[in-house]
């Protein structure tokens, strides 16, 4: 009886050691398998983000090519470009000269606007003050993008006209605007350009007799 007793102990201890022993390579597997599908599932996440990137940069450059061929599609006689390329380059050139201001000790890095845009994304002091100036003026940067992306596409056939030379042609802008550019993207930001242009005039010629006085 104490012999029969002695080999059901033994043998349940064996078979619980059996049990324990394949319980722990059962969690060990377990536990890979998790540290498996954690890795899995980051590198899901990291390619999910890229695919996302990259899905923001192809209907970035879409939308950039769309307002090429947009901005193209717009046919205007000689003297409509000329005016509205003016505005374009004034808009411009006004838009340097006040980031500039704001900028002393490193102006002369910053020659043209172009070097503007180029180093804004590597200097906060840049960027700060071109976010400034934008907002001074109540301008969007997209506006900007398509002013340069104008001034590009017509500087080699279009000339600069002067504010007299503008007035004789054409007395009211914005209404020549809102009649003849069929792109809403470029009627917003030329109008944009008009309002601002107009703004400064009025102010300085408030100024000019307080100058004189």
């Amino acid at each position: 009886m104490e012999k029969s007793t002695e080999l059901f102990s033994t043998v349940l201890q064996e078979g619980k050691e059996k049990l324990t022993s394949s319980q722990r390579r059962l969690e060990h597997r377990i536990h890979m398998l998790e540290a498996q599908f954690n890795e899995l599932q980051c590198a899901a996440e990291e390619l999910t983000q890229r695919l996302e990137i990259q899905e923001d940069t192809v209907v970035r450059q879409a939308n950039h090519d769309e307002m090429w061929t947009s901005l193209l599609e717009d046919r205007f006689n000689a003297m409509e470009l000329n005016i509205f390329y003016s505005y374009a380059i004034e808009m411009l050139s006004f838009l340097h000269s006040e980031v500039v201001q704001k900028l002393p000790n490193i102006a002369g890095r910053l020659p043209t606007l172009a070097s503007i845009l180029k180093n804004k994304s590597k200097s906060q002091e840049i960027s700060h003050a071109w976010e400034t100036v934008l907002e001074q003026l109540g301008l969007q940067e997209d506006v900007v993008k398509t002013l340069c992306t104008f001034f590009i596409t017509h500087c080699y056939e279009a000339k600069y006209c002067t504010p007299s030379e503008r007035e004789q042609y054409v007395e009211d802008i914005s209404a020549m605007v809102f009649g003849v550019v069929k792109n809403h993207t470029l009627m917003k930001s030329l109008l944009c350009a008009v309002q601002v242009l107009e703004k400064k005039k009025t102010e300085r010629s408030m100024d000019n007799p307080k100058e004189k006085s």
